[in-house]
């Protein structure tokens, strides 16, 4: 598996038409996020000047209410494990929230029945963006994946506050707070399962669904798995969180007659 390829790959599809276009895509924020699918490129031509046109049209869009949807458990699910193992990772502030990218060579990945999904990065969100009857929880956690054909996956644990997380304020402590800045070099290790809930991380009970990115450009084809336990952090945690950002998460969008998938 050529891991450089998949970066690669990865960061032409999280900004949009990046092998299309010259200049970067352009500037969005949470705060204007009812009109994302308005946001023009004046550098391109119809279509592509429309580069977050799915944010809008797109009729499997996540995150969801889980509270509205119907959970279907009868149909047989492949296993999913969490093969995750210690890395030297980058600390990074993306400018939309706290992220951790794994390294180059790193092997850690979400195994989907005999699918391999190599694990490109996680980050976080404060509230969480999804929710359960119109309420959220605290915050909410991703862990990203991508395949060599370019399939995404997006493992999400929701976050409660109660006892403190080492883990997470390691990650805290070592990220950047300038928009773009990061560290490369800290030489701290970390393994991204110590923030997994306390389940069976070789066999996962989960939820799934079709959606999407949660941000732009909001593209369609992602597969979520959603885990049924909570993570927790304390409430200084929190609010050291909310230090860099707050409020990034993006609204409940409509089901258009999807279905949630569960193993339990």
């Amino acid at each position: 598996m050529n891991t450089k390829i998949i970066r690669n790959l990865a960061s032409a599809i999280f900004t949009c038409y990046a092998t299309l276009a010259v200049s970067a895509p352009p500037h969005w924020s949470h705060d204007e996020q009812a009109t994302w699918w308005a946001i023009q490129d004046t550098t391109q031509n119809v279509p592509l000047n429309y580069p977050y046109a799915d944010c809008g049209v797109g009729k499997h869009q996540s995150p969801i209410d889980l509270a509205t949807v119907n959970i279907n458990d009868s149909k047989p699910l492949n296993k999913l494990a969490a093969l995750y193992d210690t890395d030297t990772p980058v600390f990074f502030n993306s400018g939309h929230g706290v992220q951790v990218n794994t390294s180059e060579n790193y092997t850690g990945a979400l195994m989907i029945g005999e699918e391999s999904f190599p694990l490109i990065q996680f980050h976080f969100h404060e509230p969480s963006e999804h929710v359960v009857g119109g309420k959220n929880f605290p915050a909410e956690l991703h862990y990203v994946h991508i395949n060599e054909d370019g399939r995404i996956i997006v493992l999400a644990v929701a976050i409660d506050v109660g006892e403190e997380n080492a883990i997470f304020e390691t990650i805290l402590n070592n990220t950047p707070h300038e928009e773009g800045g990061q560290n490369s070099s800290s030489g701290i290790q970390i393994n991204p399962a110590q923030l997994l809930p306390d389940l069976d991380a070789a066999n996962l009970d989960y939820y799934t669904i079709a959606g999407s990115l949660t941000t732009p450009p909001c593209s369609e084809g992602v597969q979520w798995y959603l885990l049924p336990k909570v993570i927790t952090i304390s409430a200084a945690q929190l609010e050291q969180l909310k230090g860099f950002y707050t409020n990034n998460a993006r609204a409940p969008q409509g089901l258009n007659g999807r279905s949630l998938l569960s193993t339990q």
